[in-house]
């Protein structure tokens, strides 16, 4: 079994600002991008170990239940074919990933534990952390759209053991031809009734 290293913690927050200050000051992060939904800060090479977001819907609350606080802690593989072998490997053990997203610079999976905090299991689609962190710095197509596309891991993984290259099937996952059935709505809550 191939072991993933930890790679970024994603937080929700209400105090963008703040938060990049205080992981400024306490962590020596600086902001690789700053978008409308949030900013993505890093200390070393990698393109972010901490990713914030910021979603005009989110507010504070003493329960933090779709509210402020970790999203998901996140965790890397060397290789497309480790990312995707685990993925089978999960599968078989009946653990399926929630939601399955191309973010450009990463192509990731995310799973939730027992207790419903999820855990991304991803790689670095350039295989580069010098290229990825230039493109999450300097790309327009990176900061239109920083969440990415959503993807059918099992269709993927198919097309990848059928013998399509990685970056033949990230370039297809970018164009949104691998979507799941449905697409899964990332946003606020539905109001209660």
């Amino acid at each position: 079994m191939t072991k993933p290293i930890l790679h970024h913690v994603n937080l929700k927050t209400t105090r963008l600002t703040e938060m990049i200050d205080w992981y400024g000051k306490v962590t020596g992060m600086s902001v690789s991008l700053q978008a409308p939904v949030g900013a993505w800060l890093t200390n070393d090479a990698a393109n972010h170990r901490i990713a914030l977001l910021a979603f005009p819907w989110l507010g504070d609350d003493p329960s933090k239940e779709g509210h402020t606080g970790l999203h998901h802690t996140a965790f890397e593989y060397p290789s497309f074919q480790d990312l995707f072998d685990n993925y089978a490997r999960l599968r078989d053990l009946e653990i399926v990933p929630m939601v399955c997203l191309d973010h450009g610079i990463t192509t990731s999976m995310y799973y939730a534990d027992p207790d419903m905090n999820f855990v991304e299991l991803q790689v670095d689609n350039f295989g580069d952390w010098s290229k990825s962190s230039e493109c999450i710095k300097t790309s327009p197509e990176f900061a239109a759209n920083p969440i990415g596309v959503f993807f059918d891991p099992a269709a993927v993984h198919e097309a990848y053991r059928s013998g399509q290259a990685p970056s033949e099937l990230h370039a297809a996952m970018m164009a949104g031809k691998f979507l799941p059935d449905p697409v899964p709505i990332i946003g606020p809550p539905a109001p209660k009734e």
